[in-house]
């Protein structure tokens, strides 16, 4: 038997069949840096209108975990995207380099700063230290594939930006937002300095839950018998109060009860208690107490009666406070001004002053009575125990409840009044005017805007200045009697910048203010506080956007994850408005946070983490990439090595489907061989019109963020339309048709549209694979597909003879036939498809669409004959799930073609080509055959 190998056009492509990523991926990377691909990218899209996606940068500490992959690829791929749209879209990646997690590393390394280092020497450790923590992840960032300025970063620690982030500041100075002022702030004592709403998280915590009675005055009783009408019981009376926190009584310097609430007196045996009416049975029933009410008086007339402190000898107000409830407790509340921001402000209306008992440290101070030294953590237990031996423990009892935590250092706060500095929300209308700008925001998904509403809300003055080392300098210069500002602040603000941008933060804390002030310098101090951290991020859009050649002020997108409405989108949005009263951001795009498959935070100690490093060296970057993309993150995203498995499996269809493009590209020269779309077969421009349509949802999805969109009509795509028709059909004559015959030249031509425009769908997703495929199309191109634009695909019209419906109908008897054939091969009928007749019965309309395919409907269903006939002749026939199409199948009683593998009555009519049929005669010696649809 002759051998026909040599006369089929057999595929052929050096893109190789297994992806090996983890092994190919860094040589590309190595090609890609070597050739200053992102510099290529920039000269590519100079002057063309610009998309400014700004990173929000992540803490210079640690390795990067999953969620840092996720927040780093989302951004890749909106920038490749918006580079394919023809956009000039510069990624300038940055880190967030100061603050008290460094710190703390380094004071482990070191020592406390001012104890066993001095500060200089302490910050400078802080600057290597960040230093390094930035290379690390910054390799581990590139290695995902995501382009960026990463030669260039901005890190907030830079001497640049540390005097652009006192610049900012000095214009928050000039618009008149900045304030000073003495009130309760969430204070770490583990850090020993204040901190912004934003640095704090809430965790159960387990504290004392405690009913204590402050005795009242004789004149106090006679006053409540007085107004309750006359008598009011007997014995001992009381205002009970509840508390979480007995550590804050010895501030106690008051009770506040709200005006309009009714309040009662009880006798409880020979004592009586008052508390507010609506929670009379809730203090008696955890008591454990029986009592009569033998007194009603409205909170009104408790105002400036006197009350004994449960332990102190010292006579305290009664008060009245708004922030009084009857949510729990007893509607009495212990007020402590220097522990709470209501507490605070009641004592400023009635002129009770803080006592500031508590040291930065969380130790009270040596003034304190009874309990000077003793750290407020530990305390509890012996003022509980005071309050037992006082007879004022009403009730004790332990509460598990949500309580704030430093979000860094993972402790309690607590609440301590102290000299601040602020951002005023309600000076010069800041609150009003950030909220209106955050209206004018398309908030992605759609709660961000009520998110970003609640934050707002519920937002206090921010508290900017910290106590610590290793941060920028509220450089400020304050009168020493008078504590005002300089009134040149702005100026002397700018020039202090102009210092800083040479020699760092240092230059401030070794400034002679002589300096710049000359003789005033008498009369003035520096600020030494140092500015929160999120100050530093939050000018970002000044410091980034607005300073560096490029880019442009305000960005297009913000894009982080959900915790940053409380955090940078915040942070961000407020300085904005302070420096130049609009919104940094015109979009605002959030993701969910990653979690395992049963859907569980990730935890080192429940051991359900998964790090991209392991992944990337185990699977590849591009599955990594592939995994965000597929997965909806605007929710939680679930990851497990299951999950990344599944993933895995999905990227090698699409490898493989890619591969098939390129494989059949063999010997196609697109200068000399690429058809007319007018010349092209009916189901050729088919395929051309489905991948038009396609690639215009798939921009759509882009454009809208909805990746896991782009996976899935990617998957579609690749696994039913190609796979599991298209593909299917046109292998037999790729494979046995003249190599340079137009049958074979208008496959390929759709084949190579498909896959220059395939390429550049997954360029943003898959960009290591894409840059594979991009060098193994043939013909002349770009150097790398991340330069190239949108590819042009031609559309059918509506009216087209065989447009989209009709190859929708053929596809519906290609599937209907398929299982018919299938099951005739699983009872042993007949082999393949190949050995099939296959006669369909068919109604009018479909009849009437088979018909027109004529001889080339056996290459749609890829069997060796076909018939149509009459659905009413269908006797015997089989129904298919397809209404109007029956089908018949038999075994073909032929011989079959050694070259096509057809079974057909013409093999051996040539005598020279005793083991093929006709069509293939033709197509090696001939002509070659003709076809006109598929």
């Amino acid at each position: 038997m002759t051998d026909y190998k040599a006369t089929l056009n057999l595929p052929h492509t050096e893109f190789p069949m297994r992806g090996n990523l983890p092994q190919r991926e860094p040589a590309i990377l190595k090609k890609w840096q070597d050739g200053k691909l992102y510099e290529q990218i920039r000269a590519a899209r100079a002057g063309r209108e610009q998309f400014i996606l700004h990173d929000g940068p992540p803490y210079a500490n640690g390795d990067i975990h999953i969620g840092h992959s996720v927040n780093k690829i989302l951004k890749d791929i909106i920038v490749k995207s918006k580079t394919l749209s023809g956009f000039d879209a510069p990624y300038v990646p940055g880190w967030d380099c100061h603050g008290l997690p460094i710190e703390h590393k380094v004071e482990q390394k070191v020592g406390r700063a001012g104890v066993k280092v001095d500060h200089k020497t302490f910050r400078q450790k802080c600057r290597d230290y960040a230093a390094r923590q930035v290379e690390g992840q910054k390799k581990d960032f590139i290695r995902l594939g995501v382009f960026g300025e990463w030669d260039n970063p901005y890190r907030t620690m830079d001497f640049q930006f540390e005097g652009d982030i006192i610049r900012a500041l000095g214009r928050v100075v000039k618009n008149g937002h900045l304030a000073r002022g003495f009130k309760p702030v969430y204070w770490s004592v583990v850090g020993g300095s204040a901190l912004a709403e934003a640095e704090v998280e809430y965790q159960d915590k387990t504290s004392f839950s405690i009913d204590v009675c402050y005795p009242v005055t004789e004149e106090t009783a006679l006053a409540i018998a007085d107004a309750a009408g006359g008598h009011a019981g007997d014995g001992p009376l009381s205002v009970v109060i509840w508390t979480t926190t007995p550590w804050t009584l010895p501030s106690s310097q008051a009770v506040s009860v709200n005006a309009e609430l009714e309040y009662v007196v009880v006798q409880t045996g020979d004592k009586r208690i008052l508390v507010a009416e609506e929670l009379k049975d809730a203090v008696l029933e955890r008591a454990g107490l029986d009592g009569e009410v033998v007194g009603h008086i409205r909170g009104a007339a408790l105002e400036h009666l006197k009350i004994h402190h449960p332990f102190y000898d010292k006579e305290l107000p009664i008060v009245l406070g708004d922030h009084v409830t009857t949510d729990a407790g007893t509607g009495c509340v212990h007020t402590a001004p220097d522990h709470g921001p209501d507490d605070f402000l009641v004592g400023k209306k009635y002129g009770i002053e803080t006592l500031n008992y508590v040291d930065d440290n969380g130790v009270y101070r040596d003034s304190v009575p009874l309990f000077a030294g003793e750290h407020v953590y530990k305390v509890d237990d012996k003022i509980v125990a005071l309050l037992a031996e006082k007879g004022v423990l009403l009730h004790r009892d332990k509460l598990v409840h949500s309580y704030p935590h430093c979000w860094r250092t993972k402790t309690p706060l607590i609440y301590r009044a102290t000299p601040q500095w602020f951002i005023s929300m309600q000076q010069n209308d800041l609150l009003d005017h950030a909220q209106k700008a955050a209206d004018a925001v398309q908030w992605i998904p759609g709660w961000g805007k009520a998110r970003i509403d609640s934050m707002l809300d519920a937002s206090p003055d921010w508290c900017i200045s910290r106590q610590r080392t290793w941060g920028v300098p509220i450089a400020l210069f304050v009168h020493k009697e008078t504590h005002e500002i300089h009134p040149d602040t702005p100026a002397l603000m700018d020039r202090v910048a102009e210092k800083v941008d040479a020699g760092g933060m240092d230059v401030w804390f070794d400034l002679d203010p002589a300096e710049l002030l000359g003789d005033d310098a008498d009369q003035y101090q520096k600020v030494t506080d140092t500015l929160d951290v999120w100050f530093d991020s939050g000018v970002t859009h000044y410091a980034v956007l607005e300073r560096r050649d490029g880019l442009r002020f305000p960005a297009d997108l913000y894009l982080e994850g959900s915790d940053q409405h409380r955090g940078w989108f915040q942070s961000s949005l407020k300085t904005s408005i302070a420096i130049n009263d609009c919104a940094p951001y015109k979009q605002v795009l959030t993701h969910g946070f990653t979690v395992d498959a049963q859907g569980r935070k990730m935890s080192k100690s429940i051991g359900n983490t998964v790090a991209p490093q392991d992944v990337i060296n185990k699977l590849g970057a591009d599955v990594l990439r592939l995994w965000v993309s597929a997965t909806d993150f605007s929710g939680e995203m679930a990851v497990s090595d299951e999950i990344l498995k599944r993933t895995a499996d999905s990227y090698r269809r699409l490898r493989n489907t890619a591969r098939f493009f390129l494989s059949n590209l063999a010997g196609f020269d697109p200068a000399s061989d690429l058809l007319p779309e007018a010349e092209l077969l009916a189901l050729d421009r088919w395929a051309l019109d489905k991948a038009a349509r396609l690639q215009d949802e798939i921009i759509a999805a882009y454009d809208n963020y909805q990746f896991h969109q782009i996976y899935q009509k990617l998957h579609n795509f690749c696994v039913v339309e190609m796979g599991g028709f298209y593909l299917d059909i046109i292998k037999d004559r790729q494979y046995t048709t003249k190599g340079d015959s137009v049958a074979r030249r208008s496959a390929q031509t759709a084949l190579y549209h498909i896959v220059q425009a395939f390429t550049r769908w997954v360029a943003p997703i898959l960009s290591f694979t894409a840059d594979e495929l991009w060098q193994s199309i043939p013909g002349d191109k770009p150097d790398n597909v991340f330069v190239a634009e949108w590819y042009p695909l031609p559309k059918l019209p509506a009216d087209a003879d065989k447009g989209a419906d009709y190859w929708a109908a053929i596809a519906q008897v290609k599937t209907a036939v398929n299982k018919v054939l299938e099951e005739q091969r699983g009872a042993g009928n007949i082999g393949g498809s190949l050995q099939a007749a296959v006669t369909l019965f068919a109604d009018e309309d479909l009849q009437e669409k088979l018909l027109e395919l004529a001889d080339e409907l056996r290459f749609v269903l890829i069997c060796s004959s076909t018939s149509v006939q009459p659905l009413c002749d269908a006797a015997g026939a089989e129904a298919t799930e397809l209404p109007g199409l029956k089908v018949a199948v038999s075994k073909v009683d032929h011989p079959k073609c050694a070259r096509c593998w057809h079974y057909r009555a013409d093999v051996g009519a040539d005598p020279q080509h005793p083991d093929i049929c006709s069509r293939c005669v033709e197509n090696i010696s001939g002509a070659g055959e003709e076809r006109h649809y598929a």
